[in-house]
């Protein structure tokens, strides 16, 4: 499984609260170590890593996970289902999951 993680800069060149708020809980909860790229979405640069995977599978808020399992892609923009999917294929601890 490859993990991508899109976190958001804004035009004004802030940093996405929300992005940092899941960043934060990601840690906590020990889920970061199963990210293997974290990719920026800045608004100030159309050709940002993460602009681009954000116009490629068509997402228009952030933060957001991209989830290859093979073949299968998959897009989270939610937190908790992302979190779910990886409660679901034996990433987290029981624990964890309910956090």
């Amino acid at each position: 499984m490859h993990i991508v993680f899109v976190k958001k800069i804004f035009a004004d060149g802030t940093p996405c609260k929300k992005c940092r708020e899941v960043s934060e809980r990601m840690e906590a909860e020990g889920l970061l170590q199963h990210v293997n790229h974290i990719a920026i979405a800045d608004e100030r640069d159309m050709d940002s890593e993460g602009m681009k995977l954000a116009k490629q599978h068509q997402v228009s808020r952030a933060p957001f996970f991209i989830v290859e399992t093979g073949s299968d892609v998959e897009v989270f923009d939610v937190y908790f289902k992302f979190k779910k999917h990886l409660a679901d294929h034996g990433l987290m601890t029981s624990e964890k999951a309910a956090l």
